[in-house]
């Protein structure tokens, strides 16, 4: 007979798991087992800005279920990489969904033999489908980043954000007579992320700001991803997620390409996102701003809601008082090692949609 995950919880399991992640050491890309995940793991796709931290948890669940057991593991496909891919045994072959807005979809025009969450750095908004329930996993903040040693300020103001974004800011001067007489290049991300369109719509003061021509987009740059060559310039901006850049730069999660490489995260309305404490986490200060940000994961409603054994592992895996949310728990942790805040019990793993 099936169990929940939670009431399969060992404290043993917990430490390995803890212990696991926090050397660093995590489950990768799904490509990178020796077979696929069984058609009943549940398997998510999406946003880049929580691929590590649902790659950290994914070591975590499926080293605190038993050897031998029968439940479904997680398991969390990154945004980039090879594509297609096939996501689980017995699944179709889909183009590897790159952000948040390509996870939902995917999502959406899937079944659970393909898809079971998307990974979402966005709440629900007009488009989604009724049908999509949004479960809390943290909380992130985004701010800008640019190159260490480059023209840009430390601080910019939410209207010097939004007119370098729309094109009406386009020189440092126009900033402070102080700083260098050069244009700024303004980056965003590809269109299905969902830090582009959080970032765009808090700068804009909860209207999305259009972005003008002077704003790169060809080509568009991997979020989160500094080591990008076209972001190794003196004048360069780019929207960073605050949690990320605490896993990369100070919790040794940074790999490969995912890194934050010469950029610097920098302040917004002279409000500091990394905390000026040790260990690092989110400025409660940054985040309590339009900046701060809920993240989730992407379930249907019809399995969500289900009594089958499905419906009960996503429940244990995200719900209130599942793995993840069960506060001091070993999915507690980990959420703050890769930088984010954990929820409260109760907030975490709460629902909501469009």
């Amino acid at each position: 007979m099936r169990k929940t995950a939670a009431k399969l919880l060992a404290a043993a399991a917990i430490a390995t798991s803890v212990v696991t992640v926090a050397s660093g050491t995590a489950v990768a890309d799904p490509s990178t087992l020796p077979t696929l995940p069984l058609a009943q793991d549940i398997v998510g796709v999406g946003s880049d800005t929580t691929q590590a931290v649902l790659n950290g948890l994914s070591v975590g669940y499926n080293a605190s279920l038993p050897a031998g057991s029968t439940l479904p593991r997680l398991y969390s496909w990154d945004a980039t990489g090879s594509s297609p891919i096939t996501t689980k045994t017995g699944a179709t072959s889909i183009a590897r969904p790159n952000g948040s807005g390509a996870g939902i979809n995917a999502l959406n025009t899937n079944t659970s033999t393909t898809v079971d969450f998307a990974r979402s750095s966005r709440g629900p908004q007009l488009g989604d489908p009724a049908t999509d329930i949004f479960v809390t996993l943290g909380k992130d903040a985004v701010s800008w980043a640019a190159k260490s040693g480059g023209n840009a300020p430390s601080n910019l103001t939410t209207a010097q954000l939004k007119g370098i974004y729309e094109c009406t800011i386009t020189n440092w001067t126009q900033i402070s007579a102080t700083l260098p007489n050069a244009t700024i290049k303004p980056f965003l991300p590809q269109t299905n992320s969902g830090t582009r369109s959080f970032f765009l719509k808090a700068i804009g003061g909860a209207t999305s700001v259009v972005p003008g021509a002077c704003v790169t987009a060809n080509p568009l740059v991997q979020e989160n991803q500094g080591t990008d060559p076209v972001l190794n310039d003196a004048n360069a901006v780019v929207p960073y997620s605050v949690a990320h850049y605490i896993g990369q730069v100070f919790n040794g999660h940074a790999s490969g390409s995912d890194a934050q490489g010469p950029l610097t995260i920098r302040d917004i309305n002279s409000i500091v996102p990394v905390s000026t404490a040790t260990p690092k986490v989110i400025n409660s200060s940054f985040a309590a701003t339009a900046y701060g940000r809920v993240i989730y994961n992407v379930v249907r409603e019809a399995e969500w809601t289900a009594t089958d054994a499905h419906g009960v592992a996503l429940r244990a895996i995200f719900g209130v008082g599942g793995w993840i949310c069960t506060n001091g728990g070993a999915g507690s942790a980990i959420i703050k090692d890769y930088g984010f805040l954990a929820l409260p019990n109760g907030a975490c793993g709460s629902t909501t949609h469009i």
